[in-house]
């Protein structure tokens, strides 16, 4: 579903990406980890081309990522993107946020997004804030309502950029357990956190990045209980004991 090939990326002389190489099958969680700096987000977000790329290839379903002959617009529709910080629009309600990509891009009918929307929106908890504004939702609820506008748009992949830690902590479960619905219904993701009980519990790989490089990748129970590198057992050991 998602294939990265001898990626780099540097931002002038600075290496941030250097040599990533990562297979998600479909329907598997992927959680990306590692210290701040480690190059997380920007890998991530190399995926459907929010930042490009200087070297390598980056395929998600059949499709070139990074090749000038895609159109990535098009391409966009596929891959949904949560971000840290919850970008809604606001002066549109919850609904509106979840709505107005499907309407304009798809062209979907109103009456139909709008059915679609409340149905995602219910999942999600919201369905008694179809007309609240994002002002009027907590952070929990404003993070929940970026999950269902993403999921209006059908992506067959869904990426997450550390989706809980602009959060009070109270509102951290609400968020993880929607992401935990998600993963229910056989959804390809991956997850960039810091929150490592999550990671454990519903992610079939863990990526421990540093430095711009992937330094290990293990299933959890592995890596959690017996990380083959040292520089994943020091990391392990500060978030771990904290």
């Amino acid at each position: 579903m998602i294939s990265i090939t001898n990626v780099h990326k540097a931002f002038g002389n600075h290496k941030v990406l250097e040599n990533i190489n990562l297979e998600v099958s479909k329907s598997q969680i992927f959680a990306l980890i590692g210290p701040s700096g480690a190059g997380k987000s920007t890998l991530i977000r190399t995926i459907n081309a929010l930042e490009p790329i200087n070297e390598g290839e980056i395929i998600v379903d059949g499709i070139s990522i990074h090749d000038k002959k895609t159109n990535i617009n098009a391409a966009r529709t596929e891959i949904g993107f949560v971000f840290q910080s919850f970008n809604l629009y606001p002066f549109l309600t919850a609904l509106q946020n979840v709505t107005i990509a499907p309407i304009n891009v798809k062209k979907m009918d109103k009456a139909k997004a709008e059915k679609k929307g409340k149905e995602l929106l219910s999942m999600l908890g919201l369905g008694s804030k179809f007309d609240s504004y994002p002002s009027q939702l907590s952070g929990g609820q404003q993070q929940r309502v970026a999950i269902a506008r993403a999921l209006a748009m059908d992506p067959k992949v869904m990426l997450f950029d550390e989706p809980t830690s602009a959060l009070d902590p109270e509102m951290i479960n609400e968020v993880l357990d929607a992401i935990r619905s998600l993963a229910k219904t056989g959804m390809t993701m991956i997850v960039v956190t810091h929150e490592m009980g999550f990671a454990k519990e519903i992610c079939d790989q863990i990526v421990f990045m540093a430095d711009g490089k992937i330094v290990e990748v293990a299933p959890p129970d592995k890596f959690f209980s017996n990380p083959s590198t040292e520089r994943a057992k020091g990391f392990l050991s500060k978030v771990l004991n904290h």
